[in-house]
């Protein structure tokens, strides 16, 4: 019995870890796959891809398989230097969610998504895709 309560906080504190390994704080250190900027959305990874007019969005789970998105919809809600666009997302093959509209890359620029799987409730990334932190390690084999 004295040693129950050393035990269950070492295991708390094991356990914890987890929860803290895909903090945004984290994951902006970790190389994606797609050059994007990742973010925990439930049981999904989403990663946020923008360039000139169009953004993509791959979807992972933790493990980082991908994850079908035939059937998906989804919007990416775009503010940035004081304007804002709504991309319509399509399924582009794949884990990958697909849309253009125009709007500015900027540094301050804030992208909510949202993305209802075929079947499934929409679930929202919010993401800061110009203000990630410098990546210091790839993806492949971490999620």
């Amino acid at each position: 019995m004295k040693y129950l309560k050393p035990s269950v906080l070492a295991l708390a504190m094991f356990f914890a870890q987890g929860a803290f390994a895909h903090s945004d704080e984290y994951l902006d250190t970790q190389t994606a796959p797609h050059g994007g900027q990742l973010r925990m959305v439930q049981q999904y990874h989403y990663e946020l891809v923008v360039k000139a007019n169009e953004v993509s969005v791959y979807i992972t789970d933790h493990a980082g398989r991908k994850i079908d998105t035939q059937g998906a919809t989804g919007t990416a809600t775009i503010l940035s230097s004081k304007s804002k666009a709504s991309v319509k997302l399509v399924p582009a093959g794949d884990n990958q969610m697909k849309g253009s509209s125009k709007f500015e890359l900027a540094p301050d620029m804030k992208v909510v998504v949202s993305v209802a799987l075929s079947g499934q409730t929409a679930l929202q990334g919010r993401f800061t895709p110009m203000q990630r932190a410098p990546s210091t390690s790839s993806m492949s084999g971490q999620m």
